[in-house]
């Protein structure tokens, strides 16, 4: 006997599993069984699953009966009129949807003309195999599955276009790419996702070869003249929130210019750009410190006592000013209520990006590189017939990587470019290379993508001939604007009194174990010296009982609370030692600092 468990519940046993299982899939394919769930037949643990429940990945595919599709021209005709639905299909059983263990048991044809009498069910496309952002890589066929992933993945990270309404979004964190476009080289998921109405990335010419080292380790090589006709730009969108919180008491927060008598009132430069309601007027170009929303707020802590005490009725300062590395200009500002009613004021900031050493560009495939340099125009080589590239690739990337779909892109997006026409490169019905390569040298191209190439500094003829096509490049958000940090003093925790951690507290950038033996390698005695006192401190210690000892500042002497009259020293230790030992002493365990002559 079989047993049979219903979403992981023994519900019985059945004597023929095989006939079972067939026969609640013919049910479900005459809809008397709901199309959610799927059965499946585990041959080595004789046991049969049926799985109904939500959170399972799931694939349509279409039936097969005795080597033939129950998909016909006839359902075709009328999916394309309109007259059947997507639904209508799933009801008559024509298509059927499988999770991952239902698939276990069936043999899945990729083509029509692979059929035979054992398959159980036809591909509706090989491209369903892939999610939304892998179907727009062009050539995904022939290139490495690992690299696949990351270029669907990098394709999320993209300037583009996101949204038609972006002037009146108060987003956060935003990017537009100014002149997006659509790729040459495309897939069918392009027309299905209407891509053209949200593009990401502009096609350059590019072209693989080496330049002065600059593009070693997969950085890239771009055009200053491609920079300066606006390639790359881009502007990045912040919002910045006030809103004027209810305390109790009947207290409330205040958006307002604050007074001079306020706690904590900065100087009269820091308010030069608020105007009478205590907000920044639009189009003023702020930076750092800057207060974009003054704001008073009522004391912390009031007592009974206060309401008599009119000195400590003082409001305190409590304005959003712009945090450390950030500029722009205000671009919308916006006056409104939030759910309690109290008023909420929302300032959006606006900075220009144009590309600068350090920022992240990709293709689709998985070739993702930082600028290494950007040249001026008059440096770069060029081919025969005038051609100068936009960013130069460097050729180590491509045989570790095994994307030779990068290459396809190139030279397909080369007679694309060529041709005026889009290539189509959807995977596994992509047009194919020979085709290419005929098209291009009918152009007056060499079929295989290489031209002879100047070098731009002394119009010497380089002896090897590059590879050099047109392609599809994408901006990704991670720009060097956002990311550049240092810092020499600044800020320090309460707790350990060591540096504040972030880019935005203005923190500290920690040294590891590992970078000390780097420096300790070197020699750099002096700069590890420097690096490890972040929290030097001086504590007194009693040289009796070895505890940290007390040190009056008014009496201007140190004594030890145990010991009468024992010698005190002072002592130059971290404070997160000294930390460490009063939590020592909270756990009753006395540690005892045995202090050597130093002398």
């Amino acid at each position: 006997m079989t047993e049979v468990y219903i979403n992981g519940k023994y519900v019985g046993n059945v004597e023929n599993p095989e006939d079972f299982t067939k026969q609640v899939i013919n049910e479900r394919r005459k809809g008397v069984i709901s199309a959610e769930s799927n059965i499946f037949y585990d041959y080595k643990s004789d046991e049969i699953r049926v799985e109904c429940l939500k959170g399972r990945v799931r694939r349509p595919l279409i039936v097969v009966k005795d080597g033939q599709p129950l998909l016909t021209e006839k359902h075709v005709k009328q999916l394309e009129k309109g007259e059947l639905k997507w639904s209508d299909l799933i009801e008559q059983g024509v298509v059927e949807v499988l999770d991952t263990s239902e698939e276990e048991n069936a043999l899945v044809a990729f083509w029509e003309k692979d059929l035979t009498k054992e398959h159980t069910h036809l591909e509706i496309t090989p491209l369903a195999m892939l999610g939304l952002t892998g179907s727009l890589v062009p050539y995904a066929n022939y290139t490495q599955s690992a690299r696949l992933n990351i270029g669907a993945k990098n394709q999320k990270q993209a300037l583009g276009f996101y949204a038609s309404n972006f002037p009146v979004r108060m987003d956060m964190d935003v990017n537009l790419l100014h002149t997006p476009q659509l790729p040459i080289v495309r897939t069918i998921m392009h027309e299905i996702s209407q891509y053209e109405d949200h593009p990401a990335g502009q096609n350059m010419v590019v072209a693989v070869m080496s330049y002065k080292g600059y593009n070693m380790e997969d950085a890239i090589i771009i055009n200053k003249g491609s920079i300066d006709r606006g390639m790359g730009r881009s502007t990045y969108y912040r919002p910045a929130i006030a809103e004027e919180l209810r305390y109790s008491g009947g207290l409330i927060d205040e958006i307002s210019i604050p007074d001079k008598d306020v706690k904590g009132y900065k100087s009269e430069t820091d308010y030069r750009y608020l105007e009478e309601d205590g907000i920044v007027y639009p189009e003023a170009s702020v930076a750092e410190g800057d207060v974009i929303i003054g704001k008073t707020s009522p004391p912390r802590f009031l007592s009974s006592m206060d309401e008599y005490n009119l000195a400590s009725n003082v409001r305190r300062e409590s304005s959003t000013s712009l945090s450390h590395g950030e500029e722009g200009v205000v671009d919308f500002v916006l006056i409104t209520e939030n759910e309690e009613g109290n008023k909420l004021v929302q300032v959006r900031l606006r900075d220009q990006r144009i590309p600068e050493i350090g920022d992240k560009f990709t293709s689709r495939h998985g070739q993702k590189g930082v600028i290494g340099l950007i040249v001026p125009e008059i440096d770069l080589p060029f081919t025969a017939s005038g051609i100068k590239p936009d960013l130069i690739f460097s050729p180590h990337g491509i045989p570790s990587r095994m994307t030779v779909s990068h290459l396809l892109e190139l030279v397909g997006g080369k007679m694309g470019a060529l041709a005026g026409r889009f290539v189509d490169s959807t995977a596994f019905q992509a047009e194919g290379e020979e085709d290419i390569r005929k098209e291009l040298l009918s152009l007056g191209f060499r079929e295989n993508g290489v031209e002879t190439v100047y070098n731009g500094m002394t119009g010497e003829q380089y002896p090897a001939r590059i590879y050099i096509g047109n392609m599809h490049y994408l901006k990704l958000k991670h720009m060097v604007a956002n990311k550049l940090h240092s810092r020499a003093r600044g800020p320090i925790q309460l707790l350990t009194r060591q540096p504040t951690e972030g880019r935005a507290k203005e923190g500290g950038l920690r040294l590891g174990e590992m970078e000390k033996d780097t420096f300790v390698a070197y020699g750099a005695s002096l700069l590890l010296k420097e690096r490890f006192d972040s929290d030097r401190t001086i504590v007194p210690v009693c040289s009796n009982c070895g505890m940290i000892a007390i040190k009056d500042v008014f009496k201007n002497k140190s004594y030890c609370p145990i010991c009468s009259d024992s010698e005190i020293d002072d002592i130059e230790i971290s404070y997160a030692f000294k930390l460490i030992l009063d939590e020592f002493k909270s756990l009753g365990i006395y540690p005892k600092l045995e202090l050597e002559n130093k002398y």
